[in-house]
């Protein structure tokens, strides 16, 4: 069975944590039996690439895919703003012979909103999955609208730990934020929110192309 690789192209290393959004739904909109995903890192290259043309150019050639992944966070600017920078820079690239689909993705805010929406995993993650401490999560279709999504999951983190004092100093919020993808089973909640419906109609629109190279947005 041929396993499907990806590449996500991304500000930040914590947005390696869109990989298993990503598998998730390319499984359940795209059709995709088994996908294989890798986040481009350029940290180890002397001469690291400027610009978004550049990095979608390096990670094609270091991270050879079947489907380019492409994330930036809307933050202060609208997503139809970042998804015209992904798209703009896509077409330079094209025009230098590089042919592969690639498909936007783009969270309102950043993409620790798109992880604030299971208790049950933020919970496991930090270690007290039977803790029944309030924790203050946003509702779901707020998520997107607030200020701070980090600081949002690194309290709710907290909060979950149930530890004080001493303890809550040494709680390792990191590592805790790294686990939680791994505790989530189900990204299907995430379409209560435009941002996550357009990436998973991007999918859709891939599929119904036959994975034909072009940019998805």
């Amino acid at each position: 069975m041929k396993v499907l690789r990806h590449t996500l192209v991304s500000d930040g290393t914590t947005d390696a944590n869109l990989i298993p959004v990503i598998d998730w739904s390319l499984q359940q909109v795209g059709g995709v039996a088994l996908s294989e995903g890798t986040r481009a890192e350029f940290w180890r290259l002397q001469n690291k690439p400027a610009g978004l043309a550049e990095r979608l150019a390096k990670a094609v050639e270091l991270f050879p895919c079947d489907v380019l992944f492409v994330h930036r966070d809307a933050e202060r600017e609208s997503p139809e703003v970042r998804v015209k920078e992904i798209r703009d820079a896509f077409a330079i690239i094209r025009e230098q012979g590089i042919q592969l689909p690639a498909v936007a993705v783009v969270p309102v805010r950043m993409m620790e909103a798109w992880l604030c929406f299971d208790e049950r995993a933020i919970r496991k993650a930090a270690g007290h999955p039977n803790g029944t401490l309030p924790l203050e999560l946003p509702p779901l279709k707020r998520v997107e609208s607030r200020p701070d999504p980090k600081n949002d999951l690194r309290q709710a983190l907290q909060d979950a730990s149930e530890h004080t004092g001493r303890r809550l100093k040494k709680f390792n919020t990191k590592a805790a934020f790294w686990r939680i993808v791994d505790c989530i089973d189900d990204f299907s909640p995430l379409r209560e929110l435009p941002a996550f419906r357009t990436f998973e109609e991007s999918i859709q629109s891939l599929k119904q192309n036959n994975w034909k190279p072009g940019f998805y947005g």
